[in-house]
């Protein structure tokens, strides 16, 4: 095993309106984190630096009236719009180092193909045992679901 996993799909839907898909709160919160969870987009500062976080919940509020909790915290470090996008977890916004749950970097990538999009993630971890665990922790149902999700918003 390598010390990255990479999920793929075609989409029948432009780069561009991919990259909507990504670049806008309301449209990424309906698609990011796998159903039955809930999306709550805190940051999505789409810049080298910016900030990226995400918080999830499921099955409706607590007691306090917010049951979200933390998902993703990191930094983007490349943006081409409806190219290509990459992000990490070890950093926070404007390049402070996080703590995260799991380090990772993922690289995304809007190719176009047969009238559609090639989206494909490629996620890099410290090492094999790592990227193990993640793909463990469902790294492909996860993933493949919220691809998934995006493929059934983008193609109504």
């Amino acid at each position: 095993m390598s010390a990255d996993l990479m999920i793929s799909r075609l989409i029948k839907a432009p780069p561009a309106a991919v990259w909507q898909a990504w670049s806008d709160p309301h449209h990424f919160a309906q698609w990011w984190i796998p159903e039955p969870y809930e999306c709550k987009v805190i940051k999505l500062d789409l810049r080298p630096g910016g900030g990226f976080e995400t918080m999830m919940r499921e099955g409706g509020l607590d007691k306090n009236g917010d049951a979200f909790q933390p998902h993703v915290e990191g930094c983007f470090l490349e943006i081409q719009p409806e190219r290509k996008l990459s992000f990490t977890t070890s950093l926070v916004e404007d390049w402070r180092p996080g703590e995260p749950w799991l380090a990772l970097t993922a690289q995304i990538t809007f190719t176009p193909e047969d009238g559609g999009t090639r989206y494909t993630a490629r996620v890099l971890h410290r090492n094999e045992a790592e990227a193990r665990k993640h793909d463990e922790m469902g790294f492909y149902d996860g993933w493949g679901t919220a691809l998934a999700q995006l493929a059934r918003l983008l193609e109504k």
